[in-house]
Formats: C-alpha cells, structure tokens, sequence
C-alpha cells in the first residue's frame, strides 16, 4: 500500500512538474477579421492574465502570434482561442522546451515583453510597394509533411520525373546556413536573400528557372519584420506571389505546417539536413541525428549555434562564428556584404587574420550616417547647413542626407502684402510628422498661417507612412551605421529607437544623434526613463533659452527616455544649430569614434 502511494504521489509530482514546464506557442491565421479592436482585447486580456510574453500581431488579414510562457498557460491559450470561429482550422504549434540561453537571445527574440499590435500586413512581402499585392486567396496548394516526403522520394526513385520539379527555400541566408532541404535528382533552389522582402525581386529575376516546372516552396518562420517564429506563412504569400504571374506558374506548392510539421513527422531528419532556424528563444531544432551543415565565418570549421548572436557589422545579419573566432565587438563582414564589394578590410587589428594595423587610418571603413532634417525643410537645404559638420568628421563618417516623405505647403505670413513669388522658384518642404489637420499643398502650393513656435507638439500623425519609407530608404541605400536627426528629424530617430528591437532585420543601426531633439508622440504614452537602450547622443541649446525652436526642458526629457549608460549629452551655448566648433566637436568625434 506504501509503494502504491509512493507512485501515486510520483506520478502527481510529474504532472505538476509538466504543466510548470516552460513552452512556445506558435500560430498564424489568414482569415477576414471583422473587428481588430476586439481581437486586441481578447489578446491583451488572455496573455495577461496567463503571464504569456512575446508578439502578437493582427489585421483585417488575420493573426500571427508567437508566445512563451508555462505550459498549462499556452493550452488555456489555445482552448480560449479555438472558442473563436475566426481560428477555425488554425494550426497551433505547441512545445515544450528550455528558457531562453541569455540575456542578449531573450532580447532580440521578444521573451521579455508582451507585443501586441495591429499591422497592415502579417509578414512584410516586399520592401518597394507591389504594383499588385498578391491574393492570399490564390496560394498554392498544400501538402502535408507526409506528401511533401513522397514527392521528394519519388524524385528520388524517379530521375526522368525529377527534371520538371524545383525545390525552393523560400528562407533567409542565415537559416538556409544550418539547414535544408537536399534531395537526389531535385534542383533546390536558394536565392541567398537577407531578409525575406528581398524574395519578390529575386522571383521576378528568376522567373524562367520557375516557369514550366512543379515548384515545390518550403519554409518554416516569419519574414524579418516581426522577427519570431511560426510555421509555413511566408510560403502563403510566395506560392500565391509566383502563381500571380499566370500561365506555367500554376504548379506551385507548399508545405504545409512548415520545415517544423516536416521534422515533427521525420524525426530523423527525412530529406532535411541540419537544424531549422526559428525566431523564438530557442533559435533552432534538429533532428534525431544532429548533423551539423553550417560552418564559422572566419575559419570555416563546422560550426552551426547562433547563441552568440554575432552579425555583421554592416547589415547586422547574424553570423556563425565559432567560440575560438570570436571577438568582443562584432567585427565580422557577412558573405552576403562581401560579396558586393563591402567591408572587404575589417576594422579590428589583428595580424594573424592579416588585417590592418590599428593606426592606418586610411584603411578604416567610415561611419554612414543616415541624415534627417528638421520640420519645414529639406535635405538639400540641411546638407548646406551641416557643411561645417561634414567637413570636420569627413575622415571618419559620410553623411547621407534625404527628404521627408510628407510635402507641405507654402507659408507666407498673414500680414505680409507682398504676394509670393512663382512655385518655380521654390525648394519644396518636407516634414517627418505632421499636425492632424495637414493639408497637402494645394494647386496654389500657398497657404497664409502665423508663426508657432510650440507647433512641434501638435505634429502627431504622419508617423507610419515616415516609418515605411525609412524602411524603404534602409533597403535601398543602406547599410547604415547611425542615424542623425534635427529638431523633428531627431524626434522620428528617436521614435525609430523605441522601435529598434521591433525593427530589426529591417532598419539596423548602431548609435543615434540627437539634436535639438524633443519626445514625439509615438513614445509619449507608453516609455519609461532609461527604457531605450541604443547608444545615443544629445545635442542641444543649454537654459536658458539658447535654442529659441525647442526648449531646453524638451530635449533633456528626450534624453531622459535613453538608458543612462547609453546616453552621452552636449549642452552647447548656441542655439537651434549643430555646433562644430572645440571642445563640442571633440566630444561629437569621441561619441562616434566608439563605432569605428
């Protein structure tokens, strides 16, 4: 009777231990959603209360939701979700499994908050607007784990049949590096992209390679905006991207589930060599044979754990880099960089790699600096105004200016009675943020108003539509090492910064410049002092009243919401200006120096 108990309080003990067990849950769902707002609060209301953290993102298009927690809290999750008919059929991807490594793998991953927010597309397809977004409606039939294993085994058993099917990785670089699919007879087909916007370019560039063929498209996680880990969403929209292109791009399929379902159904690996990356704390999962494809950076050495999180120092790709190649900053250059003629010197002096030694200057690679203007300008007119500025850091930056998306009219002062000149005449106006009641020029291109000078606390809106084109910009033109904002531009930098964990993979950066700077809105309601952690530089006017434009108060509030041992203030004796004279641009060049 002893021995019975005894088991009986064992298998009990199990039990609690199971359901205290840590996990992930992933899932994702295109479906119309007829009201976003409610399905917010469920959200917020389920995760809370069940102590879930990670991202959650919705739409009118559906859901993708990626979060961690103890494992009866998931499955209560799941049972609330399934009381919905909106996730009727949903694929819901439990498991169980440690706590993130560390700190640095917990952060980049999302585990130590809960996100939860409304987008306007579930995985961001394409880093340039589409002249036609394709119809999820028209994805390419599914095949299960199962059926995508016998297409694969009798392309196998089959050469002759092989020739008319492709295999294609819809995936990032960096995961293809520790895994794929490999089949005898079966062309695979990797496009080698950085991040999964840039898919739509390279389809469009490989077409023929596609046309004509059974295009088989496998895949396993988010694309880079969210930045966490679901199973087979990404093959949704490019099975659907390739099959808008009509006539001999019919045969198109995905797995369904993703490489994730595909590993659940062959433990062993089946055609699967390696592990599949994933966006969660738990970075990647093998099968049972644990063979290792990817190998280090530098040494080329079969290496294969992102643990570590080293990324180039360019694009901020993640790297493989074994424990004996690391070094303490991330001094690595991707292939992918490499490859177009970037960063082929690296910047840390060590000979016995045969780089450079520390004090030859000319080989250092210069800091590119994205440069955003303030309200009512351009980057014209603010490139001559930071003349001074380039030419004092031209041995260790290289400014790259651009305009703000919003236009804005004309303004001539309401007791002027001199009529204004022609719209020929004029530099056009930009602005990153915007009041509500913006008006886009008119056909005059002329509006009569009086000077505010506290106009910058009412320009509220306009901020999505800058964050989009900064994304765009950083795709086009970057990589970029730092940002430098003035005035309103140094409000949106910062802005981006609250953002930079949500951001990555699409706008990347190391450091900000901050000057004249003041809190925008996006940031008002929900940061707490010393909650953004980029290394940062505050520039602006000390009290009283040297900057006539922002208050002093203002952009020391700014600085406020930086980490205390991120930020580094300069309080200047002038006024709505970037000063370049000594000691302030000794300090400017020591802020930057850190980054070279």
């Amino acid at each position: 009777m002893g021995r019975t108990s005894s088991c009986g309080g064992d298998g009990e003990k199990q039990r609690i231990e199971d359901k205290e067990q840590y996990g992930v849950l992933l899932y994702y769902k295109y479906t119309t959603v007829p009201d976003v707002d409610e399905l917010v609060s469920f959200y917020e209301s389920s995760c809370n209360s069940l102590g879930l953290l990670g991202r959650v993102r919705l739409s009118t298009h559906g859901v993708n939701v990626t979060v961690g927690g103890k494992l009866a809290a998931l499955e209560e999750h799941i049972a609330s979700a399934k009381s919905n008919c909106l996730f009727e059929g949903t694929d819901f991807k439990l498991a169980s499994c440690n706590h993130p490594l560390n700190d640095k793998v917990s952060q980049e991953c999302g585990f130590t908050s809960l996100s939860i927010r409304v987008v306007e597309e579930l995985v961001t397809f394409s880093t340039c607007p589409l002249l036609k977004s394709p119809d999820i409606s028209n994805a390419g039939k599914h095949l299960s784990a199962a059926e995508f294993h016998s297409v694969l085994e009798s392309a196998k058993e089959q050469p002759d049949e092989s020739e008319e099917l492709v295999l294609l990785d819809a995936r990032n670089l960096y995961e293809t590096r520790i895994g794929k699919f490999e089949s005898e007879n079966v062309e695979t087909l990797d496009p080698e992209i950085r991040q999964y916007s840039d898919l739509p370019t390279w389809i469009d560039q490989n077409a023929e390679k596609l046309k004509g063929k059974n295009v088989l498209i496998s895949s396993n996680v988010l694309g880079n905006k969210i930045r966490y880990c679901t199973g087979g969403i990404r093959c949704e929209m490019a099975s659907a991207y390739i099959r808008s292109k009509g006539a001999g791009f019919e045969n198109t399929f995905q797995l369904y589930g993703g490489i994730q379902r595909y590993l659940e159904q062959f433990p062993s690996g089946g055609f699967f060599k390696g592990k599949n990356f994933v966006f969660d704390h738990r970075i990647s999962v093998g099968s049972s044979k644990e063979d290792i494809v990817g190998c280090c950076l530098l040494c080329n050495n079969t290496f294969d754990d992102y643990s570590p999180r080293c990324r180039c120092r360019l694009c901020r790709m993640l790297v493989l880099v074994c424990n004996h190649c690391q070094v303490k900053e991330d001094d690595y250059v991707c292939e992918l960089c490499r490859k177009h003629g970037k960063g082929q010197v690296p910047l840390s002096p060590d000979p016995s790699k045969g780089l450079p030694p520390a004090g030859d200057d000319d080989m250092r690679r210069k800091l590119r600096i994205l440069c955003l203007h303030g309200f009512r300008q351009n980057a014209s007119g603010f490139k001559g105004r930071t003349g001074s500025l380039a030419k004092k850091l031209k041995n260790i930056a290289e400014l790259v200016f651009i305009d703000a998306p919003h236009e804005l009219q004309f303004i001539y002062q309401t007791a002027s009675t001199t009529p204004p000149p022609p719209l020929g005449a004029c530099n056009k106006k930009f602005a990153w943020l915007v009041s509500p009641d913006f008006d886009k020029p008119s056909e005059t291109g002329w509006t009569q108003c009086q000077f505010d000078p506290l106009q910058y606390q009412n320009q509220t809106e306009g901020f999505d539509k800058s964050l989009t084109y900064l994304k765009t910009v950083f795709a086009e033109r970057g990589p970029f090492d730092g940002i430098l904002g003035f005035s309103q531009g140094a409000a949106m930098a910062a802005a981006v910064c609250g953002k930079q964990e949500q951001l990555l993979g699409e706008i990347d950066f190391r450091f900000c410049v901050l000057c004249s700077g003041f809190t925008p809105w996006p940031l008002l309601e929900k940061r707490e002092q010393g909650s953004i952690k980029c290394p940062s530089l505050h520039i602006f006017g000390s009290q009283p009243g040297k900057d006539r434009q922002i208050v002093t108060q203002a952009s020391l509030d700014l600085a406020g919401l930086f980490d205390q041992g991120c930020a580094t203030v300069i309080e200047h004796d002038f006024g709505h200006i970037i000063p370049t004279k000594s000691p302030y641009i000794d300090e400017i060049k020591a802020f930057l120096n850190q980054f070279i």
